[in-house]
């Protein structure tokens, strides 16, 4: 009878720890998961009192080579590298290098933004809080997508022409641009490179041994088992190029996989302290880490009875049915992925994809998050996924309704705009210049500080084109909006995507185009 109570305790104790939601049951949700997203590939982690107690991969990595992807496959974790970046810098105020109170111009004297005022007061907290005052994405076209020639320092020059959108310290508005300027100060304190930085102090001290500070050096170091990117073109998930701009590697630089970033969840849920007992960051800085430096709107009614969210350093916090919530994702080009702890309950979810479906993450980590919680199942994969058909039937078809009114345009031949109105060269002060040429009856539209971005300039209304780039994967149409003189001549343009669904880090919004030629 002994015997039979202990293997009884055993087996409770075990359901315990996983919660409610059984191997085999989350197996099939993620192969479910993969199926109804088109994702070729994911990874999962589950992390609970210091125990790993899920680590899978499922799909390929690759389209094209049919690798099977699994736990030890590297993703780019995108901008949950922030949490990392943020870490730096606390490591670094414990040392008494610096504070997150200090000016930046402390550290980076060229440093301006466009309000003088701001230039002078903002601090390096201000960077890691989304509060500097610049908008969602604002500046991100100086390194996405990959491939221009800006380097780190031509682009902490150019923020001085980013007109913020709000006022100093009053919105969270999302931004990497900041983030480039805190990794060179990280850069400047430390001597290292931010790269070398978050490996030499961080990566390999945490034991996550398998990863890297950025695509550069996972590449040099001849790492064979990376995902590939792949992105939906025509509703159907093809492989793209990899895309990830050297220069915001302290926004989105890492390389990761399942076993490292639950790793990584084990040592920020003790502590901050390594297996071995070291502790990397004191107490007084972890506060300043996960304590809401800046709130944002909760929703009255919520999955999770939310009653705050907001920012910290580097992650995003709120709570879940009682329990602080720390987490953050990050995107890329092909790739999207999601990290989650709620520390009371030692319990940490990561889920590292090669495509660039939200949904697909949300509805693993959700399921699993409800099984911990002790909410029942409430088919998270359905909701999403119905939520995702609907909101892509309505992007297609106003894609097509816009697309029609230009083909409906381009007929009209008295009503086309002549080629010596509009083509020539304009430039954007922070994004460089785009040029507008015409090639035999039709036109092009090229931007030279990011050479990917080309594509066909079609003509929407007399004043109006629509730039359909050449990379179809990218998702990212644009209105090209003319401002013509007194005769008829455009003497600036403005652009706008077409529709929502684009990410916001084709910030093309934000640019203020004026003819030069």
């Amino acid at each position: 009878m002994k015997s039979k109570f202990s293997l009884l305790f055993i087996l409770i104790a075990a359901a315990q720890v996983f919660g409610q939601i059984e191997t085999a049951k989350l197996d099939e949700l993620i192969q479910k998961t993969i199926k109804t997203f088109d994702v070729p590939g994911m990874s999962v982690g589950i992390i609970k009192d210091g125990q790993l107690i899920y680590a899978k991969g499922f799909g390929v990595r690759s389209l094209n080579s049919k690798q099977a992807m699994d736990e030890n496959t590297l993703v780019g974790i995108a901008s949950n590298s922030k949490g990392f970046t943020a870490t730096a810098l606390a490591m670094l105020a414990d040392e008494g290098k610096l504070s997150f109170d200090d000016k930046v111009t402390d550290y980076l004297p060229e440093f301006q933004m466009y309000d003088p005022y701001v230039s002078r007061e903002v601090t390096i907290k201000d960077l890691l809080t989304h509060r500097a005052g610049l908008g969602l994405g604002q500046g991100d076209l100086m390194f996405f997508p990959e491939g221009g020639p800006l380097s780190v320092n031509d682009i902490i020059h150019n923020v001085r022409y980013l007109k913020p959108e709000n006022p100093f310290r009053t919105t969270l508005d999302y931004n990497n641009i900041m983030f480039i300027v805190a990794g060179e100060i990280i850069h400047r304190v430390s001597g290292l490179t931010w790269a070398e930085f978050i490996e030499q102090r961080i990566l390999q001290p945490v034991g996550m041994t398998s990863s890297f500070g950025s695509y550069s050096r996972a590449k040099a170091a001849n790492a064979a088992n990376i995902i590939e990117a792949h992105a939906p073109v025509n509703g159907k998930a093809i492989q793209v190029p990899h895309d990830w701009n050297e220069t915001a590697n302290a926004a989105g630089g890492i390389l990761s996989n399942i076993k490292d970033m639950t790793t990584w969840a084990d040592f920020l849920m003790n502590g901050f302290t390594t297996k071995e007992g070291k502790k990397l960051v004191s107490d007084k800085q972890i506060q300043q880490l996960w304590n809401l430096q800046i709130a944002t709107p909760v929703a009255l009614k919520n999955p999770y009875d939310s009653n705050f969210g907001g920012y910290g350093l580097g992650w995003f916090l709120t709570d879940v049915k009682g329990h602080k919530q720390v987490y953050h994702t990050g995107g890329l080009i092909g790739t999207v992925t999601q990290f989650t702890l709620i520390p009371d309950m030692k319990l940490g979810i990561v889920v590292l994809t090669n495509q660039q479906s939200g949904a697909a993450f949300s509805a693993v980590t959700n399921t699993v998050k409800d099984s911990y919680l002790g909410i029942p199942d409430r088919n998270w994969l359905k909701i999403y996924g119905d939520r995702m058909a609907k909101v892509n039937e309505g992007y297609d078809k106003a894609k097509k309704e816009i697309f029609a009114q230009s083909e409906t345009f381009r007929k009209n031949k008295e009503a086309q705009p002549r080629a010596e109105q509009f083509v020539g060269t304009y430039r954007d002060a922070w994004f460089g210049n785009v040029v507008i040429s015409q090639d035999g009856k039709d036109y092009r539209i090229s931007c030279k500080n990011s050479p990917r971005l080309q594509g066909d300039l079609l003509p929407y209304s007399n004043n109006t084109f629509i730039a359909k780039w050449d990379d179809r994967s990218y998702d990212a149409d644009a209105f090209v909006i003319f401002n013509y003189d007194e005769n008829g001549k455009a003497e600036s343009a403005k652009m706008k995507p077409i529709s929502d669904v684009t990410d916001f880090s084709f910030d093309f919004e934000d640019l203020d185009l004026q003819r030069v030629k």
